[in-house]
């Protein structure tokens, strides 16, 4: 109750900031293409949510940080590249990220990090804590009989801001009437920051509809935080099981040792036999050693998804004996982690195993976004699967905790690799060797690799001229303003003009 009523005079402040936000937030994206205004968005939330929660007891920890880190950096991808798959995909990440990072360094629930807590505490707070304080806002501006100098301040306060609310779009409508018909009016508007100049009176009703909703959320969001309630949604049996760790034990899973080692042997016993077969064709594949009457498209392509889902298989046969096996130090148990070591070793081959066809079919095919994907996808699982190995001999290590942070950072890792260009590259060195190239997806890439199809072009006597030209004219006729800027449509747009209209 203290800790509110230090906070009992900032709800207005905190209103007013919402509401600022929120056109910041309009002026940034609406009509916009997502870019140098995503991470300026991102760091004004960020500034707008410690300010006015400063108060609040904050959870600093290293991941805390670490997660914060890779929240601007991801958010920066939107200014520096220009990957259609990550373009997409981060649009939701980044605000999940968010979202998650919020509740964990500001809810009073102190969430563990590793711990699926977190996410169901980001969700309370994203929508039940958020939805509460909806109508708080509401009652910040509705007018009080007052007789103390402190609430007729705030009922001065609450009138100005409604009047501002009236007053935003109907000033925006009477802008716009007068801008259409004065022109030297116009030009006098103009000279201002054209935010509404060039309004319609459609457009202003949207902006002003898209400032008032924004402004609630920011606020009700905030103040969800702030002045949190505890809702018992049913839980009790898991508090019953908190207060009483004997339940608990008798609730968790264990498998039976006798049983896991069974299921280990036999299932060892066929990926042995497996990776002995398997391994005449991992190293004569590339020398020219192929199954009888397979061609090389025909071996890459068969069995890849197929040593995907076993691999997958193994990992959860992997993880959940490591996880809810029952412990024994006896001769079982070391028969057990033998057994788990070899399901290790035979998951890594087959992993090798799909690798390498898949290098084959690219060869054969090409590179594109989704086999991209698939090659760093099957070296992360091959991080994961190595990872559970150093777990069987060292029972300390938290797999949750190395999990998150290993997907954390290969999220960002993926995100800054420039996955246009190593594809744009792979394709050209395939060409120089067998003469084969997919044009039509080398032009369906990204600006990212744009200064690397140029250099390409101009090697090969102008092969890609024609593509390069059509996509100068389109940057260039392109008119946004300064929030979509790109970093690298800039440079894109930049090296195509000396290309076209330089020395070159």
């Amino acid at each position: 109750m203290n800790h509110l009523k230090s906070r009992i005079d900032r709800p207005l402040v905190a209103l007013i900031g919402a509401f600022f936000l929120a056109i910041v937030h309009q002026y940034l994206f609406f009509e916009n293409l997502l870019g140098v205004s995503y991470p300026i968005f991102i760091g004004l939330l960020y500034l707008y949510m410690f300010y006015n929660a400063k108060d609040q007891s904050v959870q600093y920890s290293w991941f805390g940080w670490m997660l914060f880190g890779a929240i601007l950096l991801l958010s920066l991808t939107y200014a520096l590249f220009q990957n259609p798959f990550f373009y997409v995909l981060n649009f939701v990440t980044i605000p999940s990220l968010v979202f998650v990072h919020m509740g964990y360094i500001l809810s009073d629930q102190r969430p563990l990090w590793y711990k699926p807590q977190v996410i169901r505490v980001a969700l309370n707070h994203l929508i039940v804590q958020s939805l509460r304080h909806v109508p708080t806002a509401f009652t910040l501006i509705k007018p009080k009989n007052s007789t103390t100098s402190g609430e007729r301040r705030k009922t001065v306060i609450g009138k100005v801001l409604i009047g501002l609310v009236i007053a935003m779009p109907i000033l925006m409508v009477v802008i716009s009437l007068l801008s259409s018909a004065d022109g030297v009016f116009d030009q006098v508007i103009s000279r201002i920051p054209d935010l509404m100049s060039n309004l319609s009176m459609g457009e202003g009703i949207i902006r002003f509809v898209w400032v008032c909703i924004m402004c609630l959320l920011l606020f009700g969001y905030l103040w969800g935080f702030i002045d949190s309630k505890k809702y018992d949604w049913g839980h009790k049996q898991e508090k019953d099981l908190v207060d009483n760790p004997a339940a608990t034990d008798s609730l968790k899973v264990v498998l039976d040792p006798i049983i896991t080692a069974t299921i280990l042997v036999a299932i060892n016993i066929v990926y042995v036999l497996f990776v002995v077969l398997q391994f005449s064709y991992l190293f004569g594949a590339w020398e020219g050693t192929l199954p009888e009457g397979a061609s090389y498209a025909e071996y890459a392509r068969s069995g890849f998804f197929e040593l995907m889902i076993v691999t997958a298989i193994n990992f959860v046969l992997l993880m959940g004996t490591l996880v809810f096996s029952a412990k024994d130090q006896g001769l079982l148990q070391r028969i057990n982690n033998m057994m788990l070591y070899i399901l290790v070793v035979c998951s890594c081959v087959m992993l090798y195993s799909a690798y390498t066809r898949l290098v084959l079919y690219e060869e054969a095919y090409g590179y594109t976004y989704i086999r991209f994907l698939v090659h760093a996808f099957l070296i992360f699982l091959g991080i994961l699967l190595i990872v559970a190995g150093l777990r069987i001999h060292f029972e300390r290590i938290p797999l949750a905790k190395f999990y998150i942070v290993l997907s954390l950072l290969s999220y960002v890792i993926m995100n800054y690799t420039s996955m246009d260009t190593i594809i744009a590259e792979k394709n050209m060195e395939r060409y120089k060797q067998s003469g084969n190239m997919d044009e039509s997806y080398l032009n369906s890439l990204s600006t990212d690799a744009t200064p690397l199809l140029i250099r390409f072009s101009l090697e090969e006597n102008g092969i890609m001229d024609n593509y390069l030209r059509e996509q100068w004219q389109n940057l260039s006729m392109r008119d946004r303003d300064w929030p979509s800027f790109n970093l690298s449509e800039y440079r894109a747009e930049r090296a195509l003009e000396k290309y076209f209209l330089g020395d070159n």
